[in-house]
């Protein structure tokens, strides 16, 4: 074997010998040489809390389930990345509430990848079941998470408890079922929520009120027909749910932008409502809010679900229906 073919040759075998703890702990640098996934992380990514989220497994792959999951989750944190860097911190640092955190991907992803380089900006999970609260602290402290807070508190009492700031910049929601979006709703509000990102879930209330008086708006009006087979009539409360969410806002000085959060064939759950303040209150989106809930025979929802309509008070700093809040 001549000099050349031997140096070749032992190339060759060096190439293929793996250097001992080879998994990195974060994506980055020649990802996917190895392992394809990491090819589909963005750089810096923590492996290490993907795989404690149960997205990646221990050895790094990824199963179908998982897959989607973190394709709605990283969709969602590239929606919040652009309104992060459009505004301006209301205190000190940006402050980030996630409402039904649940077992807390959003929260740990968005401070993975937007606020732990920074040094500086703080996620708080809202949630409501203790058992998953004490298992978000516990792994925040293993990866030296250390401005995340979790609270066990319901997001309906979220707004006053004294653990959190007066004022937060952003506020989640990422399927939070039923009136638990109303809920963050009503905490954004409160809190003067520069944005808010709402993935609903699973809107129930309406259309039990609207299953409750089917036979009376059916001798009403035509327009009952479109809810009167079961499954239009939870189609139907579900869509007519985040209109009157997107009204809400509006209202209440919020811009609103309706899209997709991911391909259908991803989720069913698919809706992402955007919300960002501009102090400008329409007055038409409140009209309008109460006129569909008069003829949809769901007046009693009013003081519930939109306080800040029921006595007027937001009447007197609207936008008049002939500037821009048409």
């Amino acid at each position: 074997m001549n000099k050349r073919h031997a140096s070749r040759s032992l190339s060759s075998s060096a190439s293929k010998t793996k250097a001992p703890g080879a998994h990195p702990a974060s994506a980055g640098a020649g990802k996917g040489a190895e392992n394809p996934v990491l090819a589909e992380l963005r750089p810096g990514q923590s492996v290490e809390l993907l795989k404690e989220l149960h997205i990646l497994t221990r050895d790094g792959r990824l199963n179908q389930d998982s897959r989607r999951k973190l394709k709605q989750v990283e969709h969602l944190v590239q929606f919040i990345e652009k309104i992060v860097g459009e505004l301006t911190p209301q205190g000190e640092q940006l402050t980030l509430a996630d409402h039904g955190a649940g077992k807390s991907y959003l929260g740990f992803i968005l401070y993975d990848l937007l606020l732990k380089g920074q040094g500086s900006g703080t996620v708080y999970g809202i949630e409501t079941r203790p058992e998953l609260v004490e298992r978000s602290r516990a792994l925040a402290g293993r990866l030296g998470f250390e401005r995340m807070r979790f609270l066990n508190i319901a997001a309906a009492d979220a707004a006053h408890d004294s653990a959190l700031p007066e004022r937060i910049d952003i506020v989640t929601a990422l399927h939070a079922c039923d009136t638990a979006t109303d809920d963050a709703i009503a905490f954004g509000l409160a809190k003067k929520a520069q944005a808010m990102v709402l993935v609903p879930c699973c809107q129930a209330e309406l259309a039990a009120s609207l299953r409750q008086s089917k036979a009376l708006q059916l001798s009403r009006t035509p327009l009952a027909e479109l809810w009167r087979h079961p499954l239009h009539t939870r189609e139907m409360g579900s869509q007519l749910t985040n209109v009157l969410r997107c009204l809400y806002l509006e209202s209440q000085g919020y811009s609103v932008t309706v899209t997709e959060l991911v391909g259908w064939e991803h989720s069913l759950k698919n809706e992402l409502i955007i919300a960002r303040h501009t102090g400008h209150k329409k007055r038409s989106a409140g009209e309008r809010l109460r006129a569909l809930l008069g003829e949809f025979g769901l007046e009693l929802l009013l003081p519930v679900r939109y306080p800040a309509l029921a006595d007027g008070s937001s009447s007197q700093d609207a936008t008049p229906a002939t500037q821009d809040g048409k």
